[in-house]
This record gives C-alpha cells, structure tokens and sequence, in this order.
C-alpha cells in the first residue's frame, strides 16, 4: 500500500513577543514561576497589526510551496482549520487561496476548498481529510495543502490570558512523503461537554478545570480506542509523543496518564512493583471512589520515579521546547509539537528513520484523536528547512503597555487602529476592508 503522510511542514509565527516571567507577571502582580513552572511557559507570539489568520496562514503556504517547488496546479484540496474565522460563510481558504493567486502565475480554480471547526483537534481532522481523499483515489495525482491557523486571544484578565498565542502551521499531505506516514488506523474519545466555548463571540468562555479533566477523559478514551484496531502500546513504542498543547503544564497530566496505561501489565509495571506498588485494579475496590483515589495515589508515587521522569524526559520533554515560546495555537498546537520533537531529534543527531511518534491531538466540545505516524526517510532535510527558531529570535519585545494596545487592535468589538511594531517584506498583510466589509490583503515586497 502507497504511504501517505505529511511532505513538508512550514511555521509562521507572529512577529510580536510577550514575556510572561519578565513583563506580563509584575505588571500583573504575580509570581514568575506561575508562568514558568506551573504553565511552562516563557514567552507568547502576538499577530502585530497587520497579521491575522489569512496572512499568517498565507505566508505559511507560501514559504511551502516555493521551498518545494510547487505551483497552484500541484494542489488539488486546500482545508484550513480555525476556531478564529471571522466569516461565518466564507471559508478562510477561500482568502488564503486568493492571497497565493497575486504571487503565482496560476490559480487555484480547480482546487476543493474547506474550512474545518472542531476547536483545536480540527487541524488534524483536516489532515484526516487529506489522507482519506488520496487513500480514495480521488486526487488526480496532485497533493492537499492543509493550514491551521488561529489568533488564541482570550478576554483581558481572563485567567486563560497568560496562554494566548498566534501562528499558523503549513502542512503538504501526500503519497510517498518525506516527513511521516501516517497510520491508517486512529482512535477517538467523543462527548458532548461544555468546557470551551465561543457562542457568536470572540473571546472564550472556559472552565479550566473542567477543560482539563475532559482533555484526560478523552485522551484516555482515544488511546483505548486506538489500541483496539491497532496494537497494545508500550512506552518503547514511540520515539516521541506530541500532545495538543494549550501550554505544557497540561501535557505533564496527559502524559502522565498515558504513561500509566501503557505500563499496565507489562514488565515496566512489575518493574516498579517493589518500588510503588502495582496499579490498582477496579475490581478489589468495593466502590468506584475508592478506586479512583488509590489510582491518584499511584499516579503520584509512579511521577516520582527514575523509570518515568526519563521516560518524560526522552519521550515528552522534546515536543514542548517551541509551545514554551509561542503558547497556545489553537489548530496548530499539535503540529508545532511535532515539529518541536522533530527538531530536537534533529539538533541530538538521532536517527529517526523508521521510528514512531504516537500523536494526541485534543479538541474541546470535546474530542480526542490518536495515532500513529513512521518517520520517512527524508524528514532530517525537511526538518532543517525550518525556520522558525530564526522567526521567534526576530520577534518584537512587547511592553506590557504595548500588549494591551496590541491586544485592542484585534479585539473585534473595538477596532482600534495603531501603528505596526515591525516592518512587512515579502509577506502578504491585510490592508483593510472592501465594500462588503470583506477583509483585503496585499502581497508587500
């Protein structure tokens, strides 16, 4: 059977930044470490003025698409996956296509074109997509270019404040890829909860605790679904595990927990047996709290362990190095964890070929999906081309003052004009509002 997979991957994040221990904790009155140990965060990407989820998006797939030498005819899908669309009609691929279109020749006339919503587990739906419409035979030879994109705003003062984020993530899924496999088997975990919401509204209502406990409740159930059509996992299985990443503190539970089901009956366990305990099993407890407080109990004794905290380390650890710098991307979250524990296998000279990563990737409403997904042999050229540590490296040190500026300029309600931080060059920008209050973007030089 032909691969399909992931060829290429390309980032573009905002080019504004927001230190979080150094700016945002004084002006907020707050402790640092809140930021840095409990969150796991140092810094967060801000859209300046002239940015929002059409350009970045755009830039993204345009620095794909010229690095693979590809033109509009070569792209048969463009799917893009948001949870900040300002059009309850038009698709925003419908925008980004038409931004391509001013730098190219062609046009993409021919190509099928979508926008995907299901919170932040969307970007990899839209991937599901590509994958089925080529495994289908429908694509005519040509690839599917996917784009998740997404300004993660949240109110000022909001207590998810210190999570936001903004960037895009360009990916080409295609026959014979250069990058990942994909496997053809995936499991999900899917309730209808209320968690995160955005009912006609910008800015999102949340309950964060119980966002959490949906996001473990729905990983869990994902990879037991997973391992019915594939296989029993083991920690040894996968290279890395990328999760979705609202900000790392979450990852520490999620794969905590996964950690924990994947040692179950197996030698880990008993390794371990003489040092913990076994896990507790169901059955020996006479009521359903009993057992879950005894599970809580061992998952506390097991996150002290060598055997795990190297696991973590080797495992989980490596998918967080970019989200620490850029937040939360909504669509784009698990995909820049991917390209996180890609890059540190890249920098450590670890050959990859060959090897799994078990990717989870979380949206609220709420769903989880897991699969897995072999590296190629080409991934080390494609990881290379990255140039998204030279983008966070460029991005404009905000003062708190000016992060509420910036803040009200994307603020929808208020619309509020103020200048640009950095200066555009060779990037598309929006550049106001035509007769039908549509959005219009240029390509700047």
């Amino acid at each position: 059977m032909t691969a399909v997979g992931i060829d290429a991957i390309e980032i573009w994040t905002g080019k504004l930044s927001l230190d979080l221990p150094e700016t945002f904790a004084p002006a907020k009155g707050e402790d640092p470490e809140k930021y840095t140990k409990g969150l796991g965060l140092k810094t967060s990407s801000f859209p300046d003025t002239y940015e929002d989820i059409v350009t970045m998006g755009a830039n993204a797939a345009k620095r794909l698409m010229d690095r693979k030498g590809l033109v509009p005819e070569d792209i048969g899908r463009i799917d893009v996956a948001t949870e900040s669309a300002f059009d309850n009609s038009k698709p925003v691929s419908t925008y980004i296509a038409g931004c391509l279109e001013q730098v190219y020749d062609d046009d993409f006339h021919h190509a099928n074109k979508g926008e995907r919503k299901f919170a932040c587990v969307a970007g990899t739906q839209s991937i599901d997509d590509a994958y089925n419409w080529i495994r289908a035979g429908r694509h005519r030879g040509r690839s599917a270019l996917v784009v998740a994109t997404d300004t993660a705003l949240y109110a000022r003062g909001d207590p998810g404040e210190a999570t936001q984020g903004g960037g895009a993530v360009a990916m080409l899924i295609s026959e014979e890829p250069s990058l990942v496999e994909l496997s053809p088997e995936q499991g999900y975990g899917s309730a209808d909860e209320t968690d995160f919401l955005k009912p006609n509204q910008q800015f999102p209502s949340v309950d964060g605790k119980r966002s959490m406990q949906v996001y473990l409740a729905r990983m869990r159930e994902a990879l037991t679904d997973f391992e019915s059509v594939a296989w029993d996992t083991h920690p040894d299985d996968f290279a890395y595990i990328p999760f979705h990443t609202p900000f790392p503190g979450m990852v520490r539970k999620a794969g905590l927990l996964g950690y924990r089901h994947m040692i179950r009956d197996t030698e880990i366990e008993e390794d371990l047996a003489s040092e913990i305990g076994r896990q507790p099993r169901e059955e020996a407890f006479d009521d359903r709290e009993s057992y879950e407080e005894a599970i809580r109990g061992y998952m506390d004794d097991l996150s002290g362990t060598d055997t795990y905290r190297e696991w973590y380390g080797a495992a989980i650890e490596p998918t967080l190095a970019l989200s620490r710098r850029v937040g939360n991307w909504y669509t784009g979250s698990v995909h820049v964890a991917r390209a996180s524990a890609l890059q540190h296998a890249l920098e450590n000279d670890v050959d990859l070929e060959g090897s799994k990563l078990l990717v989870g990737s979380y949206g609220s409403g709420a769903q989880a999906e897991m699969h897995a997904e072999t590296v190629r042999p080409g991934w080390a050229e494609e990881v290379a081309a990255l140039t998204v540590d030279e983008q966070l490296d460029r991005r404009y040190d905000l003062s708190y003052e000016e992060y509420e500026r910036v803040h009200d300029s994307h603020n929808h309600d208020l619309n509020d004009d103020i200048e640009a931080f950095t200066q555009p060059d060779g990037e598309f920008v929006h550049t106001g509002w035509g007769r039908m209050s549509e959005r219009q973007y240029d390509y700047v030089e």
